[in-house]
């Protein structure tokens, strides 16, 4: 069984890639980077696009080395065929460089902002929710443009800190995890089932619920690398397209045709246990916008 987002599959790939390659980053100048009017938020920067007040902005470092990706059964009874990384072996072990991810989902306040300076034609309904829930109707596009948009504002403006500007004068870039990255964000190292351990929790993710809940609401001191709603909340996009196993960031592209899905990871706030597993695989259409789908970030390295 393979956990499908029900999503209209019309929109071409290469479609999709190409128009968010061409999107426009800003019409503003230097001086209408920095929102100074929006509204204070507790624990976010209203000087800094309203990213998390800490001092990576939000982004947390994954160190480089391997983890356990995929899923075995005859240890997770819920697992699906589609997570098995191969016909001789349940899992894969994958070796990353060091990257760093955003510790909560993008927020509707940030794509607020996001909008505000470059007048980029979001959903409506994108922008209705309350300022520190994650952000939803996100269609795979718009999470692009918004990384786009971010990766040139931190690499001008002068609130970036500095270890952030060095990352991006290294060749890093802003954009959307790998599913690998995004699996091993949520699972550590040891291939754990959920973020933190092995049975579901309704005290460390929103999920079998009617709503998303605001970033960052249940505190997870088991979760490797100190991140948050890596389970529940929102789906989330990633940047690889939706293929068998075993990963291989080399040829992510291969195969792909005009009906052609991409990865989204984490379940959401209306899903079952199984859905909300660290190693659970969605897939959407990538114009799809709906309630349940929005994003997080990565700075990625070359």
């Amino acid at each position: 069984m393979v956990p499908l987002v029900a999503l209209g599959l019309t929109s071409a790939v290469w479609i999709a890639l190409n128009f968010a390659r061409s999107l426009p980053l800003t019409d503003k100048t230097s001086d209408d980077l920095i929102p100074g009017s929006a509204v204070e938020i507790t624990g976010f920067r209203v000087d800094a696009w309203q990213l998390p007040d800490d001092p990576l902005l939000g982004f947390v470092e994954i160190p480089a080395g391997p983890f356990l990706m995929g899923s075995d059964s005859s240890v997770d009874p819920m697992a699906f065929d589609i997570e098995r990384w191969s016909s001789a072996a349940a899992q894969g072990v994958v070796e990353l460089p060091t990257y760093y991810i955003g510790r909560f989902e993008v927020t509707v306040a940030q794509i607020r902002s996001f909008v505000q300076t470059t007048g980029y034609p979001i959903e409506a309904q994108a922008l209705s929710g309350a300022a520190t829930h994650p952000a939803a109707f996100i269609s795979w596009p718009d999470a692009l443009a918004y990384s786009r948009w971010l990766d040139r504002l931190l690499r001008t403006s002068p609130v970036t800190p500095r270890a952030l500007s060095a990352l991006l004068n290294s060749g890093s870039r802003v954009t959307l995890p790998t599913e690998a990255q995004w699996e091993k964000a949520s699972r550590g190292e040891d291939g754990r089932i959920y973020p933190w351990g092995t049975e579901p929790r309704p005290d460390r993710a929103t999920y079998q619920t009617i709503s998303t809940t605001p970033v960052g609401s249940h505190q997870c001191p088991e979760c490797p690398f100190g991140l948050d709603d890596m389970a529940g909340n929102v789906w989330e996009w990633t940047i690889s397209p939706y293929q068998p196993y075993p990963f291989d960031p080399d040829n992510d592209s291969a195969g792909l045709g005009n009906e052609s899905l991409w990865v989204m990871r984490g379940g959401s706030f209306r899903d079952p246990p199984n859905f909300i597993r660290a190693a659970t695989r969605g897939g959407g259409d990538p114009g799809a916008r709906r309630a349940f789908i929005g994003f997080r970030i990565v700075i990625s390295p070359p």
